[in-house]
């Protein structure tokens, strides 16, 4: 997956409460050292609607991931808690990156659009992991996937 850049990520609004209330949740457990400590500068960021530093984009990124990938976003905070942290999600690096893939995937499948589709095959290549294959008009794409998100695995004419 190409890597995507993200500089200066401020959250606002709803995406900065729910990514907030996230934050603090995973503080209150953790007692002391330097992981309470990255957890209170990046609660303290957040308070104040601050553009995150690259130091704290990382560890937000991995936490709302974590609570929407468990479900635990939309039940606390419901289908608009859920929107605003895929929202602010998007905007972090993992987010980012998934969004560019998905998009240099539809890319390739718009090369496939209007032609005769002459097969469509999905394949498990492991525990959540699938490859998708298509051809048409002579093209054949396979698509990954898995949890990393959807990426191209090979192209060809």
């Amino acid at each position: 997956m190409s890597t995507a850049s993200v500089v200066g990520v401020a959250l606002a609004g709803e995406e900065r409460e729910v990514a907030l209330a996230e934050v603090e949740a995973v503080r209150d457990v953790v007692q002391a050292g330097e992981y309470r400590e990255l957890l209170d500068g990046l609660a303290e960021a957040l308070n104040r609607g601050d553009a995150l530093p690259d130091e704290y984009l990382s560890e937000l990124d991995r936490l709302l991931a974590l609570a929407l990938q468990s479900g635990r976003v939309r039940a606390m905070y419901g289908p608009s808690g859920e929107q605003a942290a895929l929202r602010a999600y998007r905007k972090l690096p993992g987010g980012a990156e998934l969004t560019a893939s998905a998009k240099a995937v539809n890319d390739a499948l718009a090369s496939l659009q209007g032609q005769p589709l002459e097969s469509v095959s999905l394949t498990a290549v492991g525990p959540g992991a699938f490859t998708l294959s298509l051809a048409a008009g002579g093209a054949e794409l396979s698509v990954r996937l898995d949890r990393q998100g959807a990426r191209l695995a090979s192209v060809g004419v």
